[in-house]
């Protein structure tokens, strides 16, 4: 398992589950995303955003965003390694504070983000509360961490090490018929021209 930036073929993938999971997507960029894989089947496990916000009239804001992590896969730290290589990234941009609107701040906490005020929020940050609670969020608050103090528990990185092998196995939803293909007679259901 590994994380890796997302590419833009991954758009309609991320879109459709970002929409399943009800998570935000506004001002989305598939180049913002990073990715979750398992490096044996090649299939994506999880993702998430940064968000980085360049207000007319102040300081450059860093907002964590949009973590899931798909059915199969939850509990195994993935979103974790998730979280940890946009922190990273975040740190890379030398962004000294980390930013995130959610009512997952139990699952944050272990990390080391804080509870903080709505006022003690940047600007942005504080009207883009009041449309998430409005929108997909009703239970957001607002949570904060200093880059250099960001830290994934040992529980969480042995679970990732563990990942594929540990996986529930899901029934692939996908099936012939998916593809356009009749399956008792293997052939096309559609009329291609030829």
């Amino acid at each position: 398992m590994y994380v890796r930036d997302a590419k833009n073929r991954e758009e309609a993938w991320l879109l459709e589950h970002i929409e399943t999971m009800g998570l935000d997507d506004t001002a989305f960029r598939s180049r913002d995303y990073v990715v979750a894989v398992d490096e044996t089947s090649g299939e994506t496990a999880g993702f998430g955003r940064i968000r980085v916000h360049k207000p007319d009239d102040g300081e450059v804001i860093c907002e964590l965003t949009s973590i899931g992590v798909l059915t199969g896969w939850r509990g195994q730290g993935i979103g974790a390694h998730v979280v940890e290589r946009l922190v990273e990234y975040a740190g890379d941009q030398e962004f000294e504070t980390v930013y995130s609107l959610t009512s997952e701040g139990s699952y944050l906490a272990q990390f080391g983000f804080r509870r903080i005020e709505e006022d003690a929020l940047p600007g942005p940050l504080q009207d883009r509360l009041e449309a998430k609670r409005e929108t997909i969020d009703p239970g957001a608050s607002s949570y904060a961490i200093d880059v250099d103090r960001f830290r994934v528990p040992d529980r969480l990185r042995e679970a990732f090490k563990r990942a594929p092998a540990e996986r529930e196995e899901i029934a692939n939803e996908e099936s012939a018929e998916d593809f356009g293909i009749d399956p008792d007679s293997a052939t096309y259901k559609y009329d291609t021209g030829d």
